[in-house]
């Protein structure tokens, strides 16, 4: 075999973040800092970051070397999960069946036959084995005023996701002839025989917007600021299924394969600080408040179609910030439902940054999910640790964070400016 169709379902995983049409539910985007700190930011956002956090934070005091102007270009982060080693057992099955076929059927029979066995036995390890990747870009700028703060913002989030699929036909056939004659192990011909089966399936979430946010004085100098994001949202899904024999990238993307819908919708976050200070800060955001939903494109008698929901999502979060930290917990009121081989997910976080007299920063969080569960359909998430590092001299911006988790490892990096 020239070429190992096993090979084209590790290249699928890149592809389905190189190709626009590869854009299951990808997490919300969130900016460099809010990765360090375990995904938090509803309390503690800069203004910056405001759009993708929230957008009442916009009109929110910050420190005065960073409460007048704020640009984030750009911000990427990843998520890389196998659990399994995936892509190692790829690699293994394709040497397997390499291995076979290139083999003397009447010199080697035995040898055959062991190679049959042995490749029965990585396909039926490899069945349900999933990797998943999480991906997100954004851009954004900021101008905090004193009536009415403003911003733009736009942002895409992906997650893809490959799984094996072992045929029980496979099972039957690759032990018939771990005992078959010399002749039946001639006419064997795996890249024809064999019905296991690779999947992707992944979607993406894009959106553009713009942000305006002001604050209101209270009593005992407290502060109340609201703040809304009208946006523009495109969903997209993509859902392939193909033999191992018949996988091929070149149709990866196909327009058969995939689904969009675009649509307007909207955010909406308050925020108010209090205490002798205003050194407490709480914030709420509800994002997404018009439902939206998008059906994948299922092509084969034997696949699932799935639904993406973009629902209203609802979180809450609490600060306490000092002129050299900031502490924040918060928590989704409601749960993000899994699109494809996933956990749903309801994260609860703890985050913290130390300043170092305002030209670097240190940071680090945990977030634990609140939905995850043994019996779901792929991957699980369950506690993610964070941490990250921030340097800031003369307003411009480099902050980068990592991720370890049982089953993923992350990092984002982001440049930008403040002043």
């Amino acid at each position: 075999m020239t070429e190992n169709r096993l090979t084209k379902l590790s290249l699928a995983i890149g592809l389905s973040i190189a190709t626009t049409a590869a854009m299951a539910s990808p997490q919300t985007f969130m900016s460099s800092r809010s990765f360090a700190m375990g995904g938090t930011g509803v309390a503690i956002a800069h203004p910056a970051a405001a759009g993708a956090s929230n957008p009442a934070m916009m009109a929110a005091e910050q420190h005065e070397w960073s409460d007048d102007f704020g640009l984030i270009l750009p911000s990427v982060n990843a998520r890389f999960a196998d659990e399994e080693e995936t892509i190692d057992q790829i690699d293994d099955i394709q040497d397997t069946i390499d291995r076979f076929n290139e083999l003397d059927k009447n010199s080697s029979e035995e040898e055959a036959r062991q190679t049959a066995g042995e490749l029965r036995q990585q396909l039926n390890d490899f069945d349900r084995d999933t990797v998943r990747i999480d991906a997100g870009l954004g851009i954004a700028l900021a101008v905090p005023l004193d009536s009415l703060s403003v911003g733009f913002f736009t942002n895409g989030s992906l997650r893809a996701t490959v799984r094996g699929e072992f045929d029980q036909d496979d099972d039957q056939f690759l032990a018939d002839l771990e005992t078959a004659s010399t002749a039946e192990l001639l006419t064997a011909n795996l890249d024809r025989d064999l019905q296991s089966r690779g999947s992707v399936l992944a979607s993406a979430v894009t959106e553009v917007g713009i942000s305006l946010a002001t604050s209101i004085d209270l009593q005992n100098d407290s502060q109340l600021q609201i703040g809304v994001s009208p946006k523009y949202v495109q969903l997209r899904t993509f859902q392939y299924t193909e033999t191992v024999s018949g996988f091929e990238d070149d149709d990866f993307d196909s327009d058969e394969n995939e689904t969009d819908k675009s649509g307007l919708n909207l955010d909406v976050g308050a925020a108010y600080a209090f205490g002798s200070r205003n050194q407490w800060n709480t914030g709420v955001v509800v994002k997404n408040l018009i439902p939206m939903e998008l059906d994948s494109a299922a092509n084969r008698p034997t696949e699932e179609k799935r639904t993406l929901e973009l629902n209203p999502m609802v979180t809450a979060g609490i600060a306490h910030k000092g002129d050299f930290h900031v502490v924040t917990a918060e928590v989704d009121l409601t749960k993000k439902e899994a699109f494809g081989y996933e956990d749903d997910t309801q994260w609860l976080a703890l985050g913290a940054e130390f300043d170092a007299f305002r030209y670097a920063q240190l940071r680090v969080g945990v977030r634990q999910n609140l939905a995850s569960n043994d019996d779901n359909d792929g991957i699980e998430e369950d506690t993610q640790f964070t941490a990250g590092i921030g340097l800031s001299p003369f307003g411009a911006r480099l902050d980068i964070g990592a991720l370890v988790s049982d089953a993923d490892i992350g990092a984002a990096i982001e440049l930008g400016a403040a002043f």
